[in-house]
């Protein structure tokens, strides 16, 4: 059963990176700690490039343009849908991460927690339009892989 097009789940990526960027760059703001701080804005400028991979399959693949009532209704539902159900917004964890290692557990866990995400999202996607949603979870992975590492050095 196939519910979303292969742009509605780029879209998706899309926002969550903003969200994650506008999450790790506000947690770099309230963070006392300096070893925190600086971990938080690497984790922000990752959430950027990720992005910008992320708009580069969008650019990729024919965009899903239902019928609106008003012009944009579409991706602010997209909008609202991932901002009310996927982690990052509004996350009272957050003020709770104050140093390096808590930080970096808080990020590994929204890490996997994407990557389950869109490994569970490819049921609602037609099987011709995965490849895009298969790189997002590669590119998750590698975020994955690079954080691990990172606590593997402290």
């Amino acid at each position: 059963m196939s519910i979303f097009a292969a742009s509605d789940v780029l879209q998706f990526a899309v926002r969550m990176e903003e969200n994650g960027g506008l999450f790790y760059t506000k947690a770099a703001e309230l963070s006392g700690n300096s070893e925190a701080k600086k971990l938080f804005g690497f984790l922000a400028s990752e959430e950027a490039e990720h992005k910008k991979t992320f708009e580069k399959f969008l650019s990729q693949v024919t965009l899903y343009e239902p019928p609106e009532e008003y012009p944009g209704e579409y991706l602010s539902y997209l909008h609202n849908y991932i901002d009310g159900k996927v982690f990052f917004t509004n996350d009272a964890s957050m003020t709770k991460t104050i140093d390096v290692a808590s930080a970096l557990e808080f990020a590994i866990q929204r890490e996997m927690d994407a990557i389950l995400y869109y490994s569970e999202l490819k049921a609602f996607v037609n099987a011709d339009d995965q490849k895009p949603l298969d790189a997002i979870i590669d590119e998750e992975r590698k975020h994955f892989a690079q954080l691990s590492e990172i606590r593997k050095n402290l």
